[in-house]
């Protein structure tokens, strides 16, 4: 039986050369790509594959972790691989909890990406050795906790609030607004609003 993919990044190059790859195995067929988390899902609706191979972070537009969530929430839903070169432990834990089959760096062998993609079919998970590592780690060290006040700057952040109405609704200074910004991104290893807000929401944090 033929596994049917879709590839999902939002650079053409790398699509290109990771179909060059994917589909050398006769058992394996890239029926679609789409450059944004968006498309993913709309072509995901027209094609219906097997296997969705997913960068983590796809620019503007909803991410992977995020398309990982929508996908797994549809009573039919295919299994989704991430592959990145983003091996941050907080994002390996998100996209895992999203409901994502597997983690794959970039760097990864050719040969390792099909092993996925046929585990990933079989209703199988797929961690690299280096990944199940961090995977392990970060289950018996959850990391720092975010104060309170830490929580309340995410959760406004959540609502698209700038940092002049956050101060304005906790009743301290934008630079004191600035300040747990630096904390929030520190503890949670992200560089990112976007980035703050949903590492947070799905490690339970606020």
């Amino acid at each position: 039986m033929t596994i049917r993919v879709i590839l999902v990044d939002d650079h053409p190059v790398v699509r290109a050369g990771l179909r060059s790859v994917i589909d050398a195995p006769d058992h394996v067929e890239v029926i679609g790509e789409a450059g944004s988390g968006e498309e993913a899902l709309a072509a995901v609706d027209e094609l219906t594959p097997d296997v969705v191979l997913c960068d983590l972070r796809l620019g503007a537009g909803i991410d992977g972790i995020e398309v990982t969530k929508r996908l797994n929430a549809r009573p039919t839903k295919p299994a989704v691989l991430i592959l990145t070169t983003f091996d941050n432990d907080a994002e390996i834990v998100a996209a895992l909890n999203a409901g994502a089959a597997g983690y794959l760096l970039k760097d990864i062998n050719p040969e390792d990406i099909s092993t996925a993609i046929e585990k990933a079919s079989r209703g199988e998970t797929y961690l690299p050795p280096e990944i199940s590592s961090k995977v392990v780690a970060a289950m018996r060290n959850p990391g720092p906790k975010l104060t309170r006040r830490e929580r309340d700057v995410v959760k406004l952040l959540a609502t698209g609030a700038s940092n002049a109405q956050i101060a304005q609704e906790l009743f301290v200074t934008e630079a004191t607004v600035k300040s747990h910004l630096v904390n929030v991104f520190t503890k949670l290893g992200v560089d990112s609003r976007s980035r703050a807000i949903r590492v947070a929401e799905d490690r339970g944090l606020v």
